[in-house]
């Protein structure tokens, strides 16, 4: 899953937010520099990514990008579920409730300044100013975000295929984030709840 999913699976917790959205900058032994509740953010977005990876769903889904993409139909199939995410009116009524979910995470994150990596914290003020997790609902916000994964990708070529197989295969895709969204959410639920026992 990308940026919105992670935001939104640490359930409006701001100490879990600033985790779980970190976690991808936060490499080995560094994620015990960080308070408890912060680490338990770092630990659900590993949860979050394992599940999601090794699931049946995603795995179908990759399939749809994975000959032309090879391993990077991973990191594809996360941007498209967050465009499904933000255009699920299960979760977000409408573009105002979508927007005001992406101010408040982005306050939590400045609130948080204090224990943004570096890197992560030049990349926030890209996340905020261009307000990406609005724009993951809109096509071009997604085909930007592809283009973004391009440019960061070692032996990634190009984004065009991508966005041309992700419009050709969009209810397929959209199927497959159907289906799988609810499970993960109630992992992510349970997982909180062993914090809580613990």
């Amino acid at each position: 899953m990308n940026y919105l999913a992670h935001a939104y699976l640490s359930f409006g917790i701001p100490e879990i937010t600033v985790g779980n959205l970190i976690s991808d900058f936060v490499k080995g032994k560094k994620k015990f520099d960080y308070p408890a509740r912060i680490q338990q953010g770092i630990t659900v977005h590993r949860a979050i990514d394992e599940y999601t990876d090794t699931h049946a769903l995603t795995r179908r889904a990759k399939l749809v990008f994975s000959e032309a993409y090879g391993l990077y139909s991973g990191a594809i199939v996360d941007v498209v579920y967050d465009h499904f995410l933000a255009n699920d009116t299960t979760i977000f009524a409408g573009p105002v409730q979508l927007k005001a979910f992406a101010q408040k995470v982005y306050t939590q994150l400045s609130d948080g300044q204090a224990f943004l990596p570096e890197r992560f914290a030049r990349m926030f003020h890209y996340m905020r100013t261009q307000d990406w997790l609005s724009n993951y609902r809109y096509m071009e916000g997604i085909y930007n975000s592809l283009a973004g994964l391009a440019r960061r990708a070692a032996y990634m070529k190009d984004s065009e295929q991508a966005c041309r197989l992700f419009d050709r295969n969009y209810t397929e895709l959209q199927a497959c984030y159907t289906e799988f969204f609810p499970g993960l959410k109630d992992f992510v639920r349970q997982k909180l709840e062993t914090f809580e026992i613990g």
